[in-house]
């Protein structure tokens, strides 16, 4: 995979907006999901793996803290499949290599993936303890984090895995200064290459994901993973009011390519997934990534670099062939 060349420029931009809570609200993802190690894929996890990195600021100096909400497997929010018999890990890593080897950012639990030092890890098994309740990580010294110039401060990583057993966790993350409370770091981000996530059962609401387009991209290839034929996902930029993606059905991978437009450069897309309304489909797992024409993976933030795009009407969009 070649490397991504991003400039500080819109990373500051999108940075100073306080995106702590994973997922963000403006995404509207009830809770990131992994699979134990022996599920079946047709559950909707395809690697009982997620990787994601928080960017922190060089000037905050401060202690940081890494929260994970209902951490365990069992009880009100997570995925029974017979009984509950799975255990799930969380490593925390920094210093280098945690986010510049290569391998860790695939989409894949190959190689080098957990590069870098690990910093902290836990096993959660089913403990009422942490049913819907939150498990802080730290504290971590900013500098502990991989320092990365172009992304405007130091990296941390987090790998949530299935050890072992064949229930489903749903989980969601925060970063804050304190450690029993959500406190949001100023200048803070987060994003993902790969989003493993739980969609609503209301089929009113819609989720999103925010893949961000630099100047290097022409044309992307979005995939997605066992959406079990759940209704549409569609893309809406500031130049596009909605394009149709190709949707997987059950345990089966779908995936498509468009062109960019020239006035979509240095802004996000919008890739909303909505639901059908009948037959409803209830506890609906899906993964999803995107590249550009180089096989790069774009990454996804938590809150879109540049805001929500929002299709500008006075935008004079030549047509061009998707």
């Amino acid at each position: 995979m070649k490397k991504i060349v991003i400039t500080s420029l819109f990373l500051f931009a999108g940075f100073y907006l306080l995106a702590q809570p994973v997922p963000a609200e403006d995404e509207n993802i009830p809770h990131l999901m992994t699979f134990g190690s022996k599920s079946e894929t047709s559950w909707g996890d395809d690697d009982f793996s997620q990787t994601f990195f928080f960017v922190i600021p060089e000037e905050h100096t401060s202690p940081i803290f890494i929260r994970v909400f209902d951490p365990d497997v069992g009880g009100e929010i997570d995925e029974i499949n017979g009984f509950w018999d799975t255990k799930i890990s969380y490593s925390i890593y920094g210093g280098t290599g945690a986010f510049e080897n290569e391998d860790a950012k695939g989409i894949d639990p190959v190689g080098e993936y957990r590069s870098g030092n690990m910093l902290a890890t836990k096993v959660f098994g089913e403990n009422p303890r942490y049913d819907n309740n939150w498990y802080t990580f730290g504290p971590f010294n900013p500098t502990e984090g991989e320092l990365v110039k172009k992304y405007g401060g130091y990296i941390f990583k987090i790998i949530c895995e299935g050890v072992e057993g064949d229930d489903g966790n749903m989980y969601r993350y925060f970063v804050s200064t304190s450690p029993t409370q959500n406190i949001r770091i100023e200048g803070a981000n987060a994003f993902a290459y790969e989003y493993s996530f739980r969609m609503h059962n209301d089929p009113n609401e819609v989720s999103h994901i925010y893949p961000y387009i630099d100047d290097r991209t022409i044309s992307v290839e979005q995939k997605n993973f066992d959406w079990d034929s759940d209704g549409m996902i569609r893309v809406v930029s500031v130049a596009r009011q909605g394009l149709l993606c190709k949707a997987s059905g059950d345990d089966e991978w779908a995936q498509n390519q468009f062109k960019i437009l020239d006035e979509e450069i240095g802004t996000s897309l919008d890739f909303q997934f909505i639901k059908r309304k009948n037959p409803p489909v209830k506890n609906n797992n899906v993964v999803i990534s995107v590249k550009n024409q180089y096989g790069e993976l774009l990454p996804f933030y938590t809150i879109p670099i540049g805001g929500v795009p929002t299709y500008k009407y006075s935008i004079g969009v030549k047509k061009k062939n998707d």
